[in-house]
């Protein structure tokens, strides 16, 4: 079985001292779930004091986005380099990333090629618009941002690569793909795409997230499918017991 993943994208939530007081009591209440893979993006400025706040446990850090070049003349972006020793993943490619800062799908696989070549593991967000799913496009478009953010990546780095399938007319607005429905493009487009570039047998290793107003309340319906293995969660990941409760769910689901 996929060991199933959950990862809280803080987004621009929390302060450095926010940030670490809540690590350090979300840890403990964690700590009995080691068959679900639990990870905490925090802002850039928090990074490394998150880092360093849970260095003793086996949760893990993940930053929220990298840029392509190890160093140079970019004001404001952040190395892959720079991220090394504190952080394991690295989103790439979240919708607000490519709606607000204008990442293109070719920005999307650079980024994701640097990550592995730094030892980052990145986690790609894929999803499509409400225009776009209500046109009956989302298996091609979807498809098509797999297709382009993996351009060129060999099948043996797949192992390192988490899919989150964000529909971005779900990120924030309350409403969510039902379990069914996420499932079917979880299962029928995504890792049909992997299977088509990389065949079955990988396909079925990668682990594949949902995410978009994701809580407790819905969290066992997404994790009792077969094809999702985890979540990418951004509001229910900023309180404690609601993270813990996301993780239960997931431990549940998973009978682990």
């Amino acid at each position: 079985m996929r060991k199933p993943i959950i990862a809280g994208n803080w987004k621009m939530y929390k302060t450095l001292s926010e940030s670490v007081d809540f690590v350090r009591e979300l840890a403990p209440r964690l700590a009995s779930y080691t068959g679900v893979e639990r990870v905490v993006c925090p802002t850039f400025v928090a990074l490394a004091a998150v880092a360093d706040a849970l260095k003793n446990t086996d949760i893990r850090v993940g930053a929220q986005n990298l840029h392509w070049e190890a160093q140079g003349a970019y004001t404001s972006q952040i190395a892959p380099t720079m991220l090394q020793g504190l952080a394991e993943y690295v989103i790439i490619g979240h919708s607000e990333c490519r709606a607000y800062l204008h990442e293109t799908d070719e920005d999307i696989n650079r980024k994701v090629k640097a990550a592995l070549a730094y030892g980052l593991k990145p986690i790609l967000a894929v999803g499509e618009s409400l225009a776009q799913n209500e046109a009956g496009e989302t298996q091609t478009f979807v498809g098509g941002q797999v297709r382009a953010a993996l351009s060129g990546i060999e099948s043996d780095n797949m192992q390192n690569i988490i899919i989150a399938y964000e529909p971005i007319w779900a990120i924030g607005t309350g409403k969510n793909a039902s379990g069914e429905v996420a499932n079917a493009i979880i299962g029928g487009t995504i890792r049909s795409t992997l299977a088509q570039l990389y065949g079955n047998e990988i396909a079925q290793s990668v682990r594949i997230q949902y995410g978009g107003s994701v809580k407790p309340s819905n969290m066992l319906e997404y994790m009792s499918q077969p094809d999702i293995d985890g979540a990418l969660v951004g509001g229910a990941s900023l309180k404690v017991d609601d993270f813990v409760q996301l993780v239960e769910s997931a431990a549940k689901a998973k009978g682990l």
